[in-house]
């Protein structure tokens, strides 16, 4: 895989790695974003090459996580914690809040550079940095993120937080303690908060002829990130003591689909189990 300079490329912020594909990157490349280098472009296009359904499994993602945060915010919730919030595109956690409650605040958090950096470059084109903040930092670590996240003075500890990990968890693998780990952010937050989250599965997966979505995850080992499966009840472990939003854990191509139209898991509206992916949102009492 080659690493030469594309004229199409920004110049890189510091810090960023460019010998090898970022996970972030490629997601918004497959979203059809600029914040994205030829070595993620030419991993993605391998990735479609294997599973052409790739980028609208994206937009499904995307779809849910948009479904996900007007659904709280319609329930009354105006802050939110973005956990692996990802380079900014269309349907920005901010902007859906916003949509429904203009006090809406959040702080988005992410690892990969350069999502912190066009976050903040976004944010400031419109205005909002202050009233929401951007920080980077590592998921694995709840107390430094909880922390620093309240010293931003955007979340208010003592009222509802929306915590969000969509598209992230699968990222974490089975020699972690990825359990815990969210149970420490659940303890954190306050009582009457929302947990909202999603994981790949194959569990009940439907499964057709040339699907190599195998030869995917093999490929995603080449990456900053690779991927990796759990069953339905390892996700939905992760909302134990959480009073599950109905219909609970459900495939993303159909949760509430009643909060927002989405042409892409409309195209999966016969058999939303191909996506192999489950989400779900869960109140802490």
């Amino acid at each position: 895989m080659t690493t030469q300079q594309d004229p199409r490329d920004p110049e890189a912020p510091e810090g960023v790695d460019l010998e090898r594909p970022n996970v972030a990157r490629v997601y918004d490349w497959f979203l059809g974003g600029s914040a994205n280098w030829a070595i993620d472009r030419e991993f993605g296009s391998q990735v479609l090459k294997q599973f052409p359904e790739v980028k609208t499994f994206a937009r499904v993602g995307r779809d849910f996580l948009g479904r996900g945060v007007g659904y709280l915010a319609r329930q009354g919730v105006t802050q939110f914690l973005d956990i692996g919030s990802g380079v900014p595109t269309v349907g920005n956690v901010h902007q859906i809040a916003s949509a429904v409650n203009p006090d809406s605040r959040v702080v988005y958090v992410d690892i990969e550079p350069v999502a912190v950096a066009h976050s903040q470059l976004l944010l400031e084109r419109e205005g909002l940095l202050g009233r929401h903040a951007v920080l980077q930092g590592d998921v694995r670590d709840p107390a430094d993120i909880w922390k620093r996240a309240l010293e931003t003075g955007v979340l208010d500890p003592r009222q509802p937080i929306g915590l969000v990990l969509v598209g992230l968890l699968y990222f974490l693998g089975p020699d972690e303690p990825v359990h815990e780990m969210v149970q420490r952010y659940v303890d954190l937050l306050p009582s009457g908060s929302y947990f909202l989250s999603s994981h790949l599965t194959e569990d009940g997966v439907t499964r057709k002829e040339g699907d190599n979505r195998e030869n995917v995850q093999e490929l995603y080992k080449k990456t900053s990130a690779p991927f990796h499966l759990r069953s339905r009840a390892e996700f939905t472990a992760f909302f134990d003591g959480l009073e599950l939003v109905e219909p609970g854990i459900d495939w993303m191509a159909t949760w509430h689909l009643d909060e927002a139209a989405s042409r892409a898991s409309n195209r999966f509206a016969d058999d939303p189990t191909f996506t192999g992916g489950l989400g779900g949102l869960g109140r802490k009492p």
